[in-house]
């Protein structure tokens, strides 16, 4: 048989071992990748809830008898709240007390501040009329210093060991909260403008969060540099999974 009929897989000669030498060596079959697998990963139905100590149980159950609005997690309790100075209210308790004094003189001298409109072809005006008008403006005024103090009073700032809710209230009926993880905290920081505010003792709270434009702020705080010490501490903690001290 000559060489070039020999077949591709008939050996043409062999070594001095005895193995087959072919003219055409066997073409190795190319590994194909190894394909993606899926892995899906079992979780429990009823996955094991965190230990809660007896501790952060009782402070649980005491934030959610004092602020029952909020929505507090089994292991989560409110550290403080911060309080707002008196001051905010100053100016329209004045405002509204010195209108109301001033009606209540017009009321007792009615018949001194009506007798220039009595007679001499003047407007008759009865004394019983300017009486119910006046009884109406203190009525009036008084309810409008009435919703200042609750809108001052309700809006407020709460820090619990796992976030910031700060709650937003501009009318009788107008409401929001806000809610910041502590986690998402970047930058906590407090100020004091002018002579009035270093002399009381009260100023801004400024919080800044991380990937946020968004600046939270909260005015008139009593002692704003206590209050920024107590959130950067709580802060800490959270991130570094430690309890809060004094909290």
């Amino acid at each position: 048989m000559k060489k070039d009929q020999l077949s591709s897989d008939q050996p043409a000669a062999y070594d001095s071992e005895g193995r087959p030498l072919y003219l055409h060596p066997k073409e190795q079959a190319t590994e194909e990748p190894p394909k993606a697998q899926t892995v899906h990963i079992t979780r429990p139905t009823n996955p094991e809830k965190p230990v809660v100590s007896d501790e952060i149980k009782l402070k649980n159950e005491r934030s959610k008898q004092v602020y029952p609005e909020l929505s507090l997690s089994d292991h989560e309790y409110v550290i403080t709240s911060v309080k707002r100075h008196s001051i905010g209210l100053f100016i329209p308790i004045l405002l509204g007390g010195i209108l109301n004094v001033g009606a209540l003189i017009a009321i007792l001298f009615y018949d001194i501040i009506l007798e220039p409109f009595k007679s001499n072809g003047g407007t008759s005006i009865s004394a019983s009329g300017f009486i119910f008008s006046m009884a109406m403006f203190i009525i009036l005024v008084s309810l409008i210093t009435y919703v200042v103090y609750y809108v001052f009073t309700n809006n407020r700032f709460l820090l619990t060991n796992e976030s910031v809710i700060q709650e937003i209230r501009t009318t009788l009926f107008s409401k929001r909260t806000q809610t910041v993880s502590l986690a998402n905290v970047e930058e906590t920081s407090y100020s004091q403008n002018g002579i009035i505010q270093n002399i009381f003792n009260y100023g801004s709270i400024r919080l800044s969060t991380i990937g946020d434009e968004n600046t939270y702020r909260f005015t008139f705080v009593d002692d704003p540099k206590k209050y920024v010490d107590i959130l950067n501490n709580a802060v800490e903690a959270f991130k570094n999974g430690r309890p809060v001290e004094n909290g």
